[in-house]
């Protein structure tokens, strides 16, 4: 039986070596591993590999974007994220940039295995507690977090994208700070995120898309 190859790309080696160890009894895979986004990018290129298992926190950019990337260098590959993050607007974002499975580093670590079986199928798989986030929050894993947002909102969000803190996009919107505060709490609330700090990751990696998406509308306007 031909081997199949694993792509792990995550900037911590504690990491790695626990993800290799769990897929060690795999005797028909090979995994390679990648410290970064753009070496994962490489290595993907010259190994092909059949699964990539990815990390969106990676050091050196957007995970969302390298998730594209690799989609649109290596489109046979099956994606699964394995990240941190857990927040329905994170999970819904890379299910629909193209990732087969989703799971948290919360999970537990048996978990990985099962996700390994089901996304070299072919098949979508969805961590315990991330499928369990989604029916509670009644989301579907194909939907656009950014849709109904207001033009307001989406101003706040590109701010937060590019540094900026609250204090800043008052002043750039010309707001109080308190109403500054108010959309920031409304966008976490909007988008099922729990933390401001979530939400600047959210912001920083659907910026592109957000750049992207006006782009487009301004061409279709001309």
């Amino acid at each position: 039986m031909p081997s199949a190859t694993i792509l792990l790309i995550d900037d911590h080696p504690i990491v790695r070596d626990g993800c290799r160890r769990l897929l060690a009894p795999r005797p028909d895979s090979v995994v390679i591993e990648a410290g970064s986004g753009e070496e994962g990018l490489a290595m993907s290129r010259r190994h092909r590999p059949d699964l990539v298992i990815l990390d969106l926190n990676l050091p050196d950019g957007n995970g969302l974007e390298f998730l594209r990337r690799l989609l649109g260098e290596t489109p046979a590959a099956k994606v699964l994220v394995f990240s941190m993050y857990e927040e329905g607007a994170f999970v819904a974002r890379a299910l629909e940039t193209g990732a087969l499975g989703y799971l948290t580093k919360h999970d537990d670590p048996e978990a990985l295995l099962e996700a390994v079986e089901v996304v070299m199928r072919g098949e979508r798989y969805l961590g315990h507690r991330v499928a369990q986030k989604l029916a509670l929050l009644s989301l579907q894993p194909a939907r656009d977090p950014l849709r109904g947002l207001s033009a307001r909102e989406l101003d706040v969000l590109d701010l937060l994208g590019n540094g900026a803190g609250l204090a800043e996009i008052a002043t750039a919107l010309g707001l109080s700070y308190r109403s500054a505060a108010h959309i920031a709490a409304q966008l976490r609330a909007k988008l099922s995120l729990r933390s401001q700090a979530a939400l600047v990751k959210f912001a920083v990696e659907t910026a592109g898309e957000r750049r992207a998406e006006r782009s487009g509308q301004k061409r279709q306007n001309l």
